[in-house]
């Protein structure tokens, strides 16, 4: 006989807010004092705890999104300059504005368009003469043989 859950239907609701905070489901699992493996049975059993979830991480995955799009490419936004001038509180409206940040649009690329961004390593194995250098893993049988010759005619 399997024990009863200690599942309750308000934990849809404190998932939302736990998963739009940033929670994983392992912290999820510690806030409700259970098992990761409890939160993936109650995932399946209860919908609206599935859904909540769900609902909170896109929320928050959004968001980030969003500002990270804001970092990578400058925004503006309104802002007010306080300050006090001849015993005066003086309130100046401006526009701040933030340049692109190179480092946030490369993160964007590499993760967004991984085919034309990735940090690729290309390595050249071949030697002067067109042979292949002992340090490649991609010889084939003809290449090793004709390395093998030639260290032999070194020796």
């Amino acid at each position: 006989m399997a024990r009863p859950t200690k599942y309750k239907a308000e934990f849809a609701e404190q998932a939302l807010k736990l998963c739009r905070l940033g929670a994983t489901d392992v912290e999820l699992a510690d806030f409700f004092e259970v098992s990761p493996a409890t939160i993936d049975n109650w995932k399946r059993d209860h919908k609206e705890f599935l859904g909540s979830i769900k609902k909170g991480k896109d929320f928050s995955d959004a968001e980030v999104a969003d500002r990270l799009f804001k970092r990578a490419t400058g925004y503006s936004h309104p802002e007010v300059d306080i300050r006090v001038i001849d015993n005066e509180i003086v309130q100046t409206p401006l526009i701040k504005h933030y340049a692109p940040d190179t480092a946030a649009a490369i993160f964007w690329l590499k993760n967004r368009q991984r085919g034309k961004w990735r940090d690729k390593v290309e390595v050249d194995n071949t030697s002067s003469d067109g042979s292949m250098s002992p340090a490649s893993p991609t010889m084939t049988e003809e290449q090793l043989d004709r390395l093998a010759r030639k260290i032999n005619d070194e020796v």
